[in-house]
């Protein structure tokens, strides 16, 4: 359940607020960003964030990842990959989560640039996520990354998501819990 009322107030959620409440602005002027940091910060958990509070506005929303876009083509045939990957502009905001997780193959990194572009030539705010650097982003070590990476820098702005790991202190939290209800000693 990943909602804004149950979000610790951080910079991170403030700005993520702002986006929802600014939608019809944000959709008009096509704002996407770029959400990027170490693992566990709270990247995935602001998008999802964004992504149901406009849900419960009725606004369609898509949060997906290349990887699942990519399991999804591999058994499509040329059309219907171009359709699948126009349906996406059936939602006015597209959140893909975790960019550069996915394959590094020619056939890959041609799919991810392809979603990226039609989302580019629709016009439609994109959201991203990425464990990636901003350098990384900024200076790609091959000419297929550079396509990508350009074309969202040009739709989204960069934004760091600082903080620590979230994961490291839920796990913590779940073995102590673990202690506690499985052996009530504590041990």
């Amino acid at each position: 359940d990943w909602r804004f009322d149950i979000a610790e107030d951080s910079e991170t959620i403030r700005w993520a607020k702002n986006y929802v409440e600014n939608w019809r602005k944000v959709r008009a002027e096509n704002l996407g960003l770029l959400l990027w940091g170490d693992v566990g910060t709270g990247k995935s958990f602001a998008a999802a964030c964004i992504a149901n509070a406009l849900l419960e506005q009725a606004t369609p929303v898509l949060m997906t990842n290349f990887s699942k876009i990519l399991n999804q083509m591999g058994t499509m045939y040329t059309e219907e990959r171009y359709q699948y990957i126009a349906s996406f502009n059936h939602y006015p905001l597209l959140i893909i989560d975790d960019l550069g997780i996915e394959r590094s193959t020619e056939y890959a990194k041609e799919q991810v640039y392809a979603v990226i572009d039609e989302r580019y030539k629709a016009n439609l705010p994109l959201i991203i996520t990425t464990n990636l650097t901003i350098n990384q982003i900024r200076n790609p070590e091959n000419v297929a990354d550079a396509r990508i990476y350009s074309r969202v820098l040009e739709m989204c702005t960069p934004i760091q998501v600082k903080g620590n790991d979230r994961r490291q202190t839920t796990s913590r939290e779940k073995q102590e819990r673990v202690k506690t209800v499985l052996f009530q000693d504590g041990r």
